[in-house]
């Protein structure tokens, strides 16, 4: 990583430079303590090279509500800071879902829900094949996302082909079904932890825990979407 240019706490009023999607407001700061320790102490990702084939891989499937993500990169140096103030323009590359194809550093387009882990599965698989032993995955999902059946595919198949990706649900309380047993009963044969989404010295400790064959849990607690 490149030196950080600010101060972590700066980011909120980088954040507030982006208007026009203040619906999703709740969305991008319920993730956005954990988004700053992936990229500022965990991650292995150049922001000058963001392209290495050995770098770790980062997918935000909580794609609806992007700004925390948009601050975090233009922070650590992927992309100027000035790009904040053009969010969502005709011409901006950064528009109201990430787009691959226009911001460096963003491994794939979402805003479409349950996407994120079956698609971190298949970049750990093909990770795996490649013989990229030391690269990481990790996957951002908010806890309405399990409501969706094609993340418990993903699930099952991550733990029975023993892959070393690691899953981070945001649990803000906005999950329509909730489960018994909590977040962490869904993921069996995961190693799991629940933290204090808002602790970034919790947060740290559990993304940089690693099993030689089983898939990594992070649930990250924060206050309520409503309430």
């Amino acid at each position: 990583m490149t030196a950080t240019a600010l101060p972590a706490d700066a980011l909120p009023s980088l954040i507030a430079r982006m208007t026009g999607d203040e619906k999703h407001a709740p969305s991008s700061y319920s993730t956005l303590d954990v988004l700053w320790v992936l990229y500022d102490r965990i991650l292995r990702i150049d922001p000058a090279a963001p392209d290495e084939p050995d770098r770790d891989r980062f997918l935000l499937s909580k794609g609806h509500g992007p700004a925390a993500y948009y601050a975090v990169l233009a922070q650590k140096g992927f992309f100027p800071l000035e790009w904040l103030d053009t969010m969502a323009d005709w011409d901006s590359p950064l528009g109201n879902h990430p787009d691959r194809k226009n911001i460096p550093g963003v491994e794939i387009g979402t805003g479409s829900l349950g996407h994120g882990l079956g698609i971190g599965v298949g970049v750990a698989l093909g990770l795996r094949a490649q013989g990229y032993t030391g690269s990481r995955v990790f996957v951002l999902l908010g806890d309405a996302e399990l409501d969706e059946g094609s993340n418990h595919e993903a699930i099952a198949y991550a733990a029975a082909t023993h892959l070393p990706m690691t899953a981070i649900v945001i649990d803000n309380r906005s999950a329509t079904h909730g489960w018994p047993g909590g977040i962490a009963a869904r993921f069996p044969g995961w190693i799991t932890a629940v933290v204090d989404g808002r602790d970034q010295e919790q947060i740290e400790h559990a993304l940089a825990r690693r099993h030689p064959d089983r898939p990594n849990l992070v649930v990250a607690t924060v206050e309520p979407k409503w309430g």
